[in-house]
């Protein structure tokens, strides 16, 4: 990190406020725009100037383009950390600062009650559907209690949320971890999660378009990864596990959240299941093809449809089955 590059970034009001207002969640260039009052091409300046001096990160998701404060990775960066206690300290100091911090945190208001707004249309949309297939099986908060039992007898430290969905995974063990990553293929999804978890801070949950096939992250990133009602959408399970084995370090556990083996054809048809749930010998299979030891599965009976909690500890492989990471998928 160069030290003139970033005072040089830091030399502009616009670019200030900016880096305050990054510091508080993640924001669509559109979205710094309505909030700063300036057009997008010159907030896109203004931003283009603060990632070449590696104080934020761009994410695209489709035409969008996200902005977060960039992070201080595992160690913690002691510039980045100082220059977030230095602006905190010049708002809490210089009032005409503060008025406009102030005055940005109202329009940011907006913002998060814009998202809000969105996530209920879309929950409008398609409660219908998922009232139905909830109907069929044991009530999510069954299935939360016995899987925050299950996972919180060990430390989570970082935790890779696949298939976040509406993001109540990444909400529920946000306390509990060092940070989350959410990650979804569905962009509309991953804006319905966004709205939900825009409470949490920005450093803790990062929330990133990705396949759960092809993830986006480098070898071993992880100490938790969780698939919650996600794997029946794939058509060969195996591929998933591989990928989530590969970013989960070495003792790192998985937890997966799906249903028992049954015969329900119409969930093809009317909710895109490409599988009809899994035998606890196909799920054992699978976690030890993919570099997991089993442990024994925990069952939510007493509806139609039966859940199960399959559990798995990462074995520890060759240094060279590890050692080839990939690039984050941002632009």
């Amino acid at each position: 990190m160069v030290i003139d590059a970033i005072f040089k970034a830091l030399a502009d009001p616009t670019r200030l406020r900016t880096m305050r207002l990054l510091s508080a969640m993640e924001l669509a260039v559109g979205e710094l725009a309505q909030v700063l009052g300036q057009s997008q091409p010159r907030v896109s300046r203004h931003v283009g100037i603060l990632c070449d001096a590696g104080l934020a990160e761009r994410r695209r998701e489709g035409s969008w383009v996200f902005l977060r404060a960039a992070t201080s990775g595992e160690e913690g960066d002691p510039v980045l950390a100082a220059l977030d206690r230095l602006l905190a300290i010049a708002e809490a100091e210089n009032p005409d600062f503060a008025a406009q911090c102030h005055d940005d945190r109202r329009k940011l208001a907006a913002i998060r009650t814009s998202r809000e707004s969105n996530a209920e249309d879309y929950f409008a949309r398609h409660a219908g559907e998922w009232d139905e297939l909830r109907a069929l099986h044991t009530p999510d908060a069954q299935v939360e209690e016995q899987l925050s039992a299950a996972l919180k007898t060990a430390p989570l430290g970082a935790v890779l949320d696949i298939g976040t969905g509406t993001g109540r995974m990444a909400e529920l063990f946000a306390e509990d971890a060092e940070r989350i990553v959410a990650l979804d293929k569905n962009l509309e999804m991953l804006r319905v999660a966004r709205a939900k978890l825009q409470h949490l801070p920005a450093a803790q949950i990062e929330l990133v378009q990705g396949d759960f096939a092809d993830l986006p992250f480098a070898a071993a990133s992880f100490d938790t990864v969780l698939l919650h009602q996600v794997l029946h959408f794939a058509q060969d399970p195996a591929l998933p596990l591989a990928e989530a084995a590969r970013v989960t370090r070495p003792g790192g556990r998985i937890a997966i959240v799906d249903f028992a083996a049954h015969a329900k054809e119409e969930l093809r048809d009317r909710h895109q299941h490409a599988r009809l749930g899994f035998t606890d010998q196909q799920m054992r299979d699978l976690l030890r093809a993919s570099g997991f030891t089993p442990s024994d599965p925990i069952a939510l009976e007493g509806a139609e449809l039966v859940v199960k909690i399959w559990l798995g500890t990462r074995r520890k492989l060759p240094a060279s089955d590890i050692s080839t990471p990939r690039k984050e998928a941002i632009s």
